[in-house]
């Protein structure tokens, strides 16, 4: 689990380069390198307000995954008041 200040969603990675999605800490948020594909699912998961999730790493391994997950809060309005 990793906290951050602010999240980066890049949706410009290329199928061609053989991962699904790359994360990485840049100064102290959390930058997520997705394709076009998988941009278009957060942007209507963010819509509908559903949960997301983002796995990362090479395409052909299943070793060391990693996922970045887009949750909803039960209760939104007291959420970010002020």
């Amino acid at each position: 689990v990793t906290g951050a200040s602010f999240v980066v969603f890049n949706g410009a990675l290329k199928t061609s380069s053989g991962f699904l999605a790359k994360s990485s800490i840049v100064e102290d948020g959390l930058m997520v390198q997705i394709t076009r594909e998988a941009m278009e699912g957060l942007r209507q998961a963010l819509r509908d307000k559903k949960d997301f999730r983002i796995t990362c790493g090479q395409v052909d391994t299943e070793d060391m995954k990693e996922y970045v997950d887009i949750c909803w809060v039960e209760n939104e309005e007291k959420t970010n008041k002020g």
